[in-house]
């Protein structure tokens, strides 16, 4: 950095390849040795993991106190009025399908994934979730997806439609066993469950039991 500042004098610094919060001691090195103030930091190799840099954010996260504001901004980007607003009629009328479970998922991964959506919530991050755990929420996550995508679009549509025969073949076309298949299909049911209480919201405490054993 301060090489660069030498040759060059720049304004500030994109501190990269920022997947976790233990470079909070590099930012704070850059900080004090070049006296330029670092405007951005980047979590992956693409524009979208270009993210404006909040010490205060990183602070807290470092502390496993969350970074709920990230969290928020990183959803409004991933999601669109109109779809979020298709999304709720589902929920309220119970329309919700694994088509729409398939999608949930998507949005997740454009919100940058489990490791740093957990990196954001408060008492998640910090260290407190270690790197197995959250390696092995990814790869359920991927077996999922890949079950899932192995349906048909009529299956997903209609889940009703998933008698034993079928879920032979969904598992055999995803390369899992029926057991997997089960598996997704009842962590469907229990998200159905969790999004039709909080469609009302009086029953809001009731569906709080419900996020056990979700994912």
């Amino acid at each position: 950095a301060n090489a660069f500042n030498e040759v060059l004098n720049y304004n500030g610094v994109v501190l990269t390849k920022l997947d976790g919060d233990t470079r909070g001691g590099a930012a704070l090195t850059i900080r004090s040795v070049v006296n330029k103030p670092i405007k951005f930091i980047s979590t992956g190799e693409k524009m979208d993991a270009l993210d404006i840099f909040y010490p205060d954010r990183m602070a807290d996260r470092i502390l496993g106190m969350g970074d709920m504001l990230s969290l928020i901004e990183r959803a409004e980007q991933a999601y669109d009025e109109k779809q979020a607003e298709k999304l709720e009629r589902k929920i309220r009328k119970n329309q919700f399908t694994l088509e729409d479970f398939l999608e949930q998922m998507g949005q997740v991964r454009k919100m940058g994934g489990l490791a740093k959506i957990m990196d954001m919530l408060p008492g998640m991050g910090g260290g407190k979730i270690s790197e197995a755990d959250i390696a092995k929420g990814e790869k359920e996550f991927r077996t999922m997806e890949a079950i899932i995508r192995s349906m048909t679009v009529d299956e997903r549509k209609n889940p009703g439609l998933l008698n034993a025969s079928r879920r032979k073949r969904i598992a055999a076309g995803s390369g899992q066993t029926v057991n997997s298949v089960n598996k997704v299909i009842s962590k469907y049911e229990e998200s159905k469950k969790l999004m039709k209480q909080f469609a009302n919201p009086n029953a809001m405490k009731k569906g709080s039991k419900l996020f056990k054993g979700l994912f």
